[in-house]
């Protein structure tokens, strides 16, 4: 695991770095100007959520299918990510909106939904602390992690199903083509690279402390009882004398 972290940390470190300098080389966008750039940390963090929520759908449903407090951990901490990315991702969002559409809140369909997701799964982690037995409060969350998924496919095809302000995806649209200039569209992978391998990062080191964490509060495995003497140790024709029982050996 140790090496898992080190190679993702290295791999985030070399793609952000790319990423940065992908980012100064491309042009500014002939509309938008230079807040079109919001979209090269907003869209990957949108990205980063995306897979962190599947993430949480998948580790999840294990759980729920074998039990282990491992998927547990790994669920957690995938919705910790998610909801990190998720928060950055709409507030970008409200920022961009309020340079390009002169507010800073809309009831656009993209915004509200990714708004209500957001709070969705916000209210993950208060039912990961409702009641006392810590197995049931997981098998809730893990039930919440999956039903919440739902909602995934309504916030990215929104912009597609509904009329809204917001512009089509550049990320897994219906066009197999990114709707911006070849310059920009390496400068995004570079980004969205970057954001997946310290999400990664951040994911693997959280499970691992979660894991040690629960070794040390499990309680020991206790301690078998001490076993009597039986009578026939003590007395019968093959007991030791007093004699013998009190001799001390020179």
């Amino acid at each position: 695991m140790v090496d898992l972290h080190r190679a993702l940390g290295l791999g985030a470190v070399g793609a952000a770095v790319t990423a940065a300098v992908l980012v100064a080389v491309a042009p500014a966008d002939a509309v938008q100007g230079e807040s079109q750039r919001l979209m090269y940390v907003h869209v990957p963090a949108a990205w980063t959520a995306y897979l962190a929520f599947t993430g949480l759908l998948v580790t999840s449903v294990a759980y729920l299918w074998t039990g282990r407090r491992r998927w547990d951990h790994w669920a957690a901490s995938c919705a910790e990510l998610g909801v990190g990315m998720m928060a950055l991702a709409v507030a970008l969002g409200s920022i961009w909106g309020r340079v390009t559409w002169g507010v800073w809140w809309t009831w656009d369909a993209r915004l509200v939904s990714a708004a209500a997701l957001l709070l969705v799964y916000i209210g993950y982690f208060a039912v990961r602390e409702l009641g006392v037995d810590r197995d049931r409060r997981a098998r809730r969350a893990a039930v919440l992690g999956v039903l919440a998924f739902v909602m995934l496919p309504l916030v990215h095809f929104s912009v597609i199903w509904w009329r809204t302000l917001h512009q089509p995806p550049t990320l897994l649209g219906p066009d197999p083509t990114p709707p911006i200039a070849a310059s920009m569209a390496f400068a995004l992978a570079g980004a969205t690279l970057a954001f997946t391998l310290a999400g990664a990062w951040v994911v693997t080191r959280r499970v691992s402390r979660l894991t040690t964490t629960a070794a040390g509060t499990t309680p020991p495995a206790p301690r078998p009882a001490p076993v009597a003497a039986t009578p026939a140790a003590t007395s019968g024709p093959d007991a030791p004398s007093a004699d013998q029982r009190t001799q001390v050996p020179a």
